[in-house]
């Protein structure tokens, strides 16, 4: 597993154009709402930046994670099939793709606190629920990549089964953030973070015992 973890930020260094693209991606995103809200002196509210926020990262991670599956050749694939138990290849992808999103959600964070202002106020929180959330884009974009990349029209699959799963853990988020805007103490988010962790555990147990299935099909 330590093995496939490394080889997938081997490569990721060695492409650097695809985290160069992300960021970029990133960038020009928030701009353009700098663009539209800032330079115009309108005022942003809070709950607009938190939608805006979490729809900007949810796209980037839905471009960054569809790739884990769905954009490998053929021939690795047969190669991995052989010599790699499936369960260390599901792991490995969803460990890799959760340090991408957190380091993308990180950078986005950034830069909506730098051209959009920051209304956070309870700052751990958030933290704790950005790593949360990430941690549920990485493991159930994941596993809908593996499902994916055996069908026909996979980037449209991906998007269609990942809908159900990604609104619930969106809402989690974005209760968390509003609470965090409001400046209430922390114990009124322990529901909504406590069923992130539930999520990301379920997910991840489900990822763990159904991958080799789809490995094999």
């Amino acid at each position: 597993m330590l093995t496939l973890l490394q080889k997938e930020l081997t490569l990721e260094l060695r492409r650097k154009s695809v985290l160069a693209g992300l960021g970029l991606y990133l960038l020009s995103t928030v701009f353009i709402y700098y663009l539209t809200i800032g330079l115009n002196h309108h005022v942003l509210s809070p709950l607009i930046w938190s939608a805006l926020f979490w729809a900007t990262l949810l796209f980037t991670a839905i471009n960054t994670i569809a790739k884990s599956f769905i954009g490998e050749k053929k021939g690795l694939e047969i190669y991995f099939y052989y010599i790699v138990k499936p369960e260390s290849v599901i792991i490995s992808k969803m460990i890799y793709n959760f340090m991408l999103s957190v380091l993308m959600a990180l950078i986005g964070f950034i830069l909506f606190s730098v051209l959009l202002t920051n209304p956070i106020h309870d700052l751990k929180t958030f933290s704790i629920g950005l790593v949360l959330t990430s941690a549920g884009f990485a493991t159930s974009l994941t596993l809908l990549s593996g499902v994916a990349a055996k069908a026909n029209n996979s980037n449209i699959v991906m998007a269609v089964l990942s809908f159900p799963i990604v609104i619930s853990i969106l809402l989690m988020a974005i209760k968390i953030t509003k609470n965090c805007i409001d400046g209430l103490e922390a114990s009124a988010s322990y529901d909504e973070l406590l069923i992130l962790l539930a999520i990301n555990c379920l997910v991840g147990a489900m990822s763990y015992l159904l991958f080799p299935y789809i490995w094999r099909s």
